[in-house]
């Protein structure tokens, strides 16, 4: 792995502790994540393989990615304080982001460090996985669809909670009779 690797990798991880800490649901909780993921995507996804079962693997990455985003957005407080949306992410949370960053980071280092290379191969020649980009492709779009997913419903989930709210004086338009 490049020192950039590990870098975003650890980010990624890094993201979800920043919220162990109750804090202000603000466009900074959306776009960091969003940022290191799309970095991400742009570096090292060229193309999403469909030959042979690549789709399905890519599929079902994605899919434990949303399963994980979704449980993650849900084990995560939103609660209203004044004005201000507050989210903190509880242990749930934090463990079900780490379990999904963190299979992409382990995966990884077992195929070029661990001896699981030929394992790899081996299954993906078993299962007719065509190439190593569909692997790459599929831990990438796993990270994003967790990312996506995850800020989505902790989204809709504050929308939820603000939905029967008065806007604030602030936002209030005068109506003069």
């Amino acid at each position: 792995m490049t020192t950039t690797e590990w870098i975003t990798d650890i980010a990624l991880i890094l993201v979800v502790f920043r919220q162990l800490r109750e804090d202000r649901l603000d466009l900074k909780t959306f776009l960091i994540p969003l940022g290191i993921v799309a970095y991400v995507a742009h570096t090292y996804l060229d193309s999403v393989p469909t030959e042979g079962n690549d789709l399905i693997l890519v599929g079902a990455l994605m899919g434990a990615g949303a399963v994980l985003g979704i449980a993650g957005g849900v084990c995560t407080r939103v609660r209203t304080a004044g004005e201000h949306i507050l989210i903190k992410a509880g242990a749930v949370s934090a463990i079900l982001w780490v379990l999904g960053m963190g299979a992409r980071m382990g995966f990884q280092l077992w195929t070029e460090h661990g001896g699981g290379a030929d394992d790899v191969a081996r299954f993906s020649v078993a299962h007719h996985i065509t190439s190593d980009q569909a692997w790459v492709a599929a831990f990438v779009l796993m990270a994003l669809t967790e990312v996506v997913t995850r800020l989505a419903t902790i989204f809709v989930r504050s929308r939820m909670l603000t939905a029967g709210q008065p806007a604030p004086a602030s936002n209030r338009v005068a109506v003069r009779p």
